[in-house]
């Protein structure tokens, strides 16, 4: 006897459900370029997961769209997220780099040091890859 699936409706999941859902999206995604990923219980240095590949280890942060968080910079993190039903990453440091000087100068930044997009600005399309 065969089971009977229903497709969930993303817009229907709390924030942990959506979170969930995210993570094993990317972490699919990640497996195809031959990425292990391993959940972590408690954030770790600002990641919610890490993935290995041989000898190579990079800690992500999963969010809901493209984020900007001072909270983040230096501590060699990539942010992963899903826009437009892609799986996309980016190196966070990469990210503070091209903040423009007035954005950077901004008392929202100095006071706040976040931001984040709905839709992600295309001047930062060149520093991130498409996980699909």
């Amino acid at each position: 006897m065969s089971m009977k699936l229903n497709k969930i409706d993303y817009k229907n999941l709390n924030a942990r459900q959506k979170e969930n859902y995210n993570y094993h999206k990317i972490a699919s995604s990640l497996a195809e370029y031959g990425y292990d990923c391993m959940r972590l219980n408690n954030d770790w240095e600002g990641a919610d997961f890490i993935a290995v590949k041989e000898d190579e280890m990079i800690k992500v942060q999963l969010k809901g769209r493209f984020t900007i968080n001072k909270k983040y910079e230096g501590k060699d993190i990539y942010i992963a997220f899903r826009e437009k039903n892609k799986n996309r990453i980016y190196k966070h440091d990469d990210a503070v780099n091209k903040i423009p000087e007035h954005t950077r100068n901004s008392k929202s930044w100095k006071e706040t040091g976040l931001y984040s997009w709905n839709k992600t600005p295309e001047s930062y399309n060149d520093i991130i890859t498409e996980l699909d």
